[in-house]
Parts: C-alpha cells; structure tokens; sequence
C-alpha cells in the first residue's frame, strides 16, 4: 500500500503546483491589464532567456497616471450624484409646472364662483326689487280701488301701459282674494276706446308677471 500511496501524493502535488502556477500567471495577466504592475518588465529576464524581447521599463508612472480605486469610485459617485441631480431637477420643473396649472385652477375657480355669487346677488336683488314693485302695486291697487271711478281713472290715464296693466291685475287679484266684485272692467269702460283696446291687447299677449 505504501509503495503505491507516494505516487499518488506526488502526483497531487505536481497538479496544485501547476495551478498554482496557472493563477499566479492569470494575476500577473489581469494586474498588467489594470496597469498595477508592468509584467512585461518583471519578466523581462525570462523573455531574454527565451531568446524573446521583453519590455523595457519606462520608469516610474507619474502621479497622474496612478490608477487609484477610491478614485474609480469616486468618479463614480460624483456621476451617480450628478444624475441624481438631474432627475431632482427635472422632478423639481415638473412640480413647478403641476403647481402653476393648480394655481391656474384655482384661479378659474375662483372666478366661477366669484361669477356665480354676483349672479345670486343680482337675481337677490331682482327679487327683492319684484316683491318691492309687488308691494307697491298692491298699495297703488288698493288706493284705487277706494276712489272714485273717475278720479281713479283719471290717474290710471297717466300711467304707463304696463303699469296700468299691473295695477288691473293686482285689483283684480285682491277682488278674488276678498270675494267682491273687480272694478277693473268699470274702469275700462271709462278710459278712452283706443286706449282700453291697447291696454286689453297687452294684457292677453303678455304672462301675468310684474316686468
């Protein structure tokens, strides 16, 4: 067992002796290629002996040209931030940009609503001006009423067209309201013909509403 135990040891070691070799060539290769060492130079001596050239060293690398990691990873990290700072950037404009269309919604908004009260404000006062000229009316109505024909007549004479017809109507509202008898029709036999012709044509041609 001993005599055939040695060659199998030996042979194990040959084989880890060559890897070895193998990876310590394959650094040498690798450190060239990132310019850490000058293989070419270390192994000059073995080139020579190989008959072959090796190359001659140029000396020392300058400062500058020294290959540092940290500086790697600082470029690096000087890119990445630049990046960042390009996208917070662009994300800043596109805030700016959504921010000046919600002020110009609101703005809009505003406006509508500023419409939309001045609108009520003047529909309010509409109404307040229809239930003022109501309230007149029914008092001019009542004060006519109580007169005498001829002298109620005579001022119904002087009003406007549509102010008699208001007046007769509200009279006529207050006779149903109170059970008696509408005096409007008295008052229109009294007024001149062509006057109670128009006042009659308006009255049917127009909605009983105060305009």
């Amino acid at each position: 067992m001993a005599p055939f135990g040695k060659p199998r040891v030996l042979s194990k070691i040959i084989v880890l002796l060559l890897l070895i070799l193998v990876l310590a060539g394959g650094g040498f290769v690798w450190f060239d290629y990132l310019n850490v060492i000058d293989a070419k130079t270390l192994l000059s001596p073995l080139y020579r002996f190989m008959g072959r050239e090796g190359r001659k060293s140029s000396g020392p690398l300058a400062d500058d040209e020294v290959v540092s990691l940290d500086a790697e990873r600082l470029a690096i990290r000087l890119e990445a931030l630049e990046l960042r700072s390009l996208e917070l950037e662009k994300q800043e404009q596109d805030i700016q940009s959504r921010r000046g269309e919600i002020e110009q919604m609101a703005q809009a908004l505003e406006e509508r609503q500023k419409a939309l009260d001045e609108r009520e404000t003047s529909f309010n006062a509409l109404m307040q001006a229809a239930e003022t000229k109501s309230s007149n009316v029914e008092q001019v109505a009542r004060y006519l009423t109580g007169m005498p024909p001829q002298q109620a007549v005579g001022i119904i004479t002087e009003m406007e067209d549509q102010d008699a017809i208001d007046v007769f109507r509200k009279a006529e509202e207050l006779a149903q309201a109170e059970g008696t008898a509408s005096i409007v029709s008295y008052w229109m036999s009294l007024l001149p013909a062509e006057r109670a012709a128009e006042l009659q044509r308006k009255m049917v041609g127009r909605p009983a509403t105060l305009n």
